[in-house]
C-alpha cells in the first residue's frame, strides 16, 4: 500500500449474514488484525485474489448465476471498479490470475472460466472462454459429476492448474488468445475428492488436500512439460475421524519446510513436515474457532477463516517446528477466505 501499512482482505458469505469483503490492518510485529472497513457490493464474495501490483482486488460471487468482480484497493475501503461480470458457470468457489485473465473454478457447473483483465485492472464485459470438465467419481453423493474447486497459475506462469473434487483429478491448462485448452489431466486416488492445491516454493512439487478423505497427495511438478505426477499420500489426522472430516485449506511455508492444512469436521490445523518427496504429520492444533474454511500464511503468521464461528484467527508459527500458536481473532460473520497484501 502507498501508506506503507499492510492489509488483509477477508471474504464472507453475505447469504449467511456476512459483511461482504472486510479490510483489516495487519500488525507486522505480532500478526494482529484490526478491522478498517467492509463493503457488500456483490453477493457471497467467498474467495479473493489480489493483482500482482496490489492495486486491484478480485472477488468471486459464489451464487447460482456466478460472477467475478473487481475493486480498487488504494485506501482503507475497497471501491467497486465496474460491474460484476458473469462467469457462465454456477457456484464459483475460487479464482486466480493468469495470462491477463481472471480464472474462476466453478463448483456447481464443473468448469473453469477465463475473464479478460484490461490494462487498468478492470474486467472485460464477458468471459472469453469456458472449459467444461467431464467425469465422475465413486463417492456417489459428492461425485456424480465434475466440481471444479480450485484454479491457479503454476509458479512458472506457463500453465493454469485446476483441481476437481468430482472427478478426482487435477487438470493442467493453457490459455492462448483468450481460449482455455486442456493440456493434461492427472488422476488421483478414486474417491479422494481433491479440493485445493499449493505449490512448494521451489516450484518442483505440489500438494493437494483431499476433502473426501483426510489426506494430502504429494505430486511432482515439471513446469517445462506441464506434467503433474502423483507420488504419495499423507494423512492430516492422527487417527480415523469420528465423523466426516472435510479438509479444506492448504498452504506451504515460505521456506518450504512445512505444509499446513485445515480440517473443518475436526476444527484443527495440521502441521506436516516436508521430507523429500513425502510429508510427515507432526501434530494438530485447534483452529481457534469452528469450521476452518481457508488458510493464508505470511511473515511468520498463519491466518484462519473460521466460517461457522464467524471469526478470523491468527497464529504465530514456530520457525523450528512449524507449530502455530494462537495470537488472537477478529469477528467476521461467515468468514470464508483471507487474502494478504
Amino acid at each position: 500500500m502507498a501508506d506503507g501499512r499492510r492489509r488483509a482482505y477477508i471474504g464472507s458469505f453475505t447469504a449467511a449474514g456476512g459483511p461482504g469483503i472486510v479490510t483489516a490492518e495487519v500488525d507486522p510485529g505480532n500478526g494482529a488484525l484490526t478491522v478498517l472497513s467492509s463493503v457488500s457490493a456483490v453477493q457471497d464474495p467467498s474467495c479473493l485474489a489480489l493483482a500482482p501490483d496490489g492495486q486491484t482486488l478480485y472477488a468471486v460471487s459464489e451464487t447460482a448465476d456466478g460472477a467475478v468482480a473487481a475493486y480498487r484497493v488504494d485506501g482503507d475501503k475497497p471501491e467497486p471498479a465496474g460491474r460484476p461480470v458473469p462467469v457462465d458457470g454456477s457456484g464459483p468457489t475460487h479464482l486466480g490470475l493468469f495470462a491477463g485473465h481472471v480464472l474462476t473454478a466453478n463448483y456447481g457447473s464443473g468448469s473453469v472460466t477465463a475473464v479478460p483483465v484490461r490494462p487498468d485492472g478492470t474486467l472485460g464485459r464477458s468471459a472469453s472462454s469456458v472449459l467444461r470438465h467431464s467425469g465422475a467419481g465413486p463417492h456417489t453423493p459428492r461425485q456424480q459429476g465434475p466440481h471444479a474447486h480450485h484454479v491457479q497459475p503454476d509458479p512458472s506462469g506457463r500453465w493454469a492448474v485446476s483441481v476437481d473434487l468430482g472427478t478426482d483429478s487435477v487438470r493442467v491448462c493453457t490459455l492462448t488468445d483468450g481460449a482455455l485448452a486442456l493440456h493434461r489431466e492427472t488422476a488421483l486416488r478414486p474417491g479422494s475428492g481433491p479440493r485445493h492445491l499449493a505449490f512448494h516454493p521451489d516450484g518442483s512439487h505440489a500438494y493437494v488436500v483431499n476433502e473426501l478423505s483426510p489426506s494430502v497427495t504429494v505430486c511432482r511438478w515439471d513446469a517445462a512439460s506441464g506434467v503433474l505426477t502423483s507420488l504419495s499420500e499423507a494423512p492430516v489426522l492422527p487417527g480415523a475421524p469420528a465423523r466426516d472430516a472435510y479438509p479444506s485449506g492448504i498452504v506451504t511455508s515460505p521456506d518450504g519446510r512445512f505444509v499446513w492444512t485445515a480440517t473443518r469436521g475436526e476444527d484443527v490445523l495440521s502441521v506436516l513436515a516436508v521430507e523429500g518427496e513425502e510429508l510427515r504429520l507432526v501434530t494438530t492444533v485447534h483452529c481457534g474457532g469452528h469450521w476452518p474454511r481457508a488458510l493464508a500464511a505470511s511473515g511468520g503468521f498463519l491466518y484462519v477463516a473460521n466460517e461457522r464461528s464467524g471469526d478470523v484467527t491468527w497464529f504465530a508459527v514456530d520457525p523450528l517446528t512449524g507449530i502455530p500458536r494462537r495470537g488472537g481473532s477478529i469477528r467476521v460473520t461467515a468468514a470464508s477466505c483471507v487474502a494478504l497484501a
